[in-house]
């Protein structure tokens, strides 16, 4: 299902270019370290810097981290494909040209499905087309202090590899935007092929936004420049968005524009008029042969693909039974997915639901809370598989089992053994929860007329007051069956 929408009459059109560095040691045509936080101009070689007689070598490993990415998109990929430069004079760009790929991309068309507004009731699926994906090298980095107003220039970054993917213009709102860069983020730390990490520039997003009134043609484009987080890219597009609806409607027209956003101010200012292909006068590199990827090659990166997150996604649903929801959060990165298909494994995929339901509410809660990551998890797979399966066989109550929850991230000692060491077994001996029950009912006749009379909440405060002599050891099911007969 997808959604046609106007805002305020007009028809929003999004196209998106994303900059993820590629994870390798090295850089793309040199040797020198790609690590970052290091001290300024510490890590760009003479290649980098593009000194005279140097000459660049491509790093054969950034290959095969983009035909990942193809394969991961539905994507032909370019078995023959060749470097440009791209002309532009920038203070942070040494060469004065950046090696691209123009003509010839490793990664041509291909396609995305987008899952937008997740577990809301207006939740629907959509296709992205995928239009090329190519290999470049990044530029240095500009360095601003206001005090004092000097400008540096530190080129660490220059050289690091980068795919750059670009989207089609098939995105109609700030929502699908976000839920577009979200699905590519998560598939490329799915892969393997870089750590993503918004903060420290390594997944980063030129968001193309235009407005029109429908059956007319294409409204003028501008580029919101280099957003790095999920919430700027939100607010960034309904800010530019609504610029733009209300200089039209005041009778001016959009300049085709490069413009960052101020998320202080919440609004986009103008950086530079846009540039057109023909501006950065491309032309094939002298010093970089095209590179052919053979048959056998391109099989043997598509034997070590993992299974791909629409791919997992779509067997929790039919094969686990979960909703569209669960799946997509339990796939938000690799490794929580194999944290839950590993819980699975142990109590089998008739109780993934409930699997499901510990990791997303309990272990994820508490993982938020202390600010780690599922990798970092205090109970690993097999503990909280443990917990659960105490669980299914009426060994504990779901009560019990978060108190048990509670001792399993403390210590390292399993399920079974915190049970025992606590005595939190439950009471399923019937003529023991008979005896509780008894005396419940004799201290609290008030609550039993009530009952009688037609009260249903009056039984919910017995079962309370059972549950609470019993010290939450009695089971729930036991007490309401046998509750409801005693009272007769």
């Amino acid at each position: 299902m997808t959604q046609s929408l106007l805002i305020d009459g007009y028809e929003v059109v999004i196209g998106i270019e994303i900059h993820c560095q590629l994870n390798t040691a090295t850089k793309i045509f040199s040797p020198a370290s790609t690590e970052f936080g290091q001290e300024p101009n510490t890590q760009a070689n003479i290649i980098d810097l593009a000194m005279p007689g140097v000459l660049p070598v491509l790093n054969a490993e950034v290959v095969e981290k983009a035909v990942k990415f193809g394969l991961g998109v539905n994507a032909q990929i370019g078995q023959m494909n060749a470097f440009d430069r791209k002309n532009y004079f920038y203070p942070d760009l040494p060469k004065g040209y950046q090696t691209s790929q123009m003509a010839h991309p490793i990664v041509g068309q291909g396609y995305i499905d987008i899952l937008v507004n997740a577990g809301a009731k207006n939740e629907y699926t959509k296709r992205i087309g995928i239009t090329r994906a190519h290999l470049e090298e990044d530029a240095g980095k500009s360095v601003h202090d206001a005090v004092p107003q000097m400008t540096g220039v530190d080129l660490n970054r220059a050289g690091t590899p980068l795919i750059e993917i670009v989207s089609e213009p098939d995105i109609r709102s700030a929502d699908e935007a976000v839920a577009y860069v979200k699905t590519i983020h998560e598939l490329v730390t799915w892969l393997g092929i870089s750590d993503a990490i918004m903060a420290e520039g390594s997944f980063r997003a030129d968001i193309n936004v235009s407005v029109h009134k429908p059956n007319t043609p294409f409204g003028t484009r501008c580029e919101l420049k280099n957003l790095n987080s999920f919430r700027f890219i939100e607010r960034a597009i309904k800010s530019e968005i609504e610029r733009q609806i209300d200089l039209i409607e005041d009778g001016g027209k959009v300049v085709q524009a490069t413009r960052l956003y101020d998320p202080e101010k919440d609004e986009t200012r103008a950086m530079r008029t846009k540039e057109e292909a023909n501006d950065y006068r491309y032309f094939p590199c002298p010093d970089l042969l095209p590179v052919m990827i053979s048959d056998e090659s391109l099989q043997a990166i598509k034997d070590k693909m993992p299974e791909l997150p629409s791919v997992r996604k779509e067997r929790f649903v039919n094969e686990l039974g979960l909703s569209a929801y669960d799946a997509n959060v339990l796939n938000g990165s690799r490794e929580l997915s194999d944290y839950f298909l590993a819980v699975v494994e142990k109590i089998g995929q008739a109780n993934a639901k409930i699997g499901a339901n510990w990791i997303m509410g309990d272990l994820l809660g508490s993982l938020n809370k202390n600010e780690l990551t599922i990798d970092k998890s205090p109970i690993n797979a097999e503990r909280l598989a443990g917990l659960i399966a105490r669980i299914l066989d009426n060994t504990i109550s779901g009560k019990i089992a978060k108190e048990v929850f509670n001792y399993l991230w403390e210590s390292d000692k399993t399920a079974d053994e915190i049970i025992n060491e606590k005595g939190l077994k439950q009471e399923t001996d019937t003529g023991a929860i008979e005896a509780i029950i008894k005396e419940v009912l004799a201290g609290n006749q008030a609550m039993v007329d009530e009952y009688k009379g037609g009260k249903e909440k009056a039984f919910n405060g017995l079962v309370g007051q059972v549950m609470k002599a019993s010290k939450g050891k009695a089971n729930p099911a036991q007490v309401n069956e046998l509750l409801k007969k005693l009272i007769g």
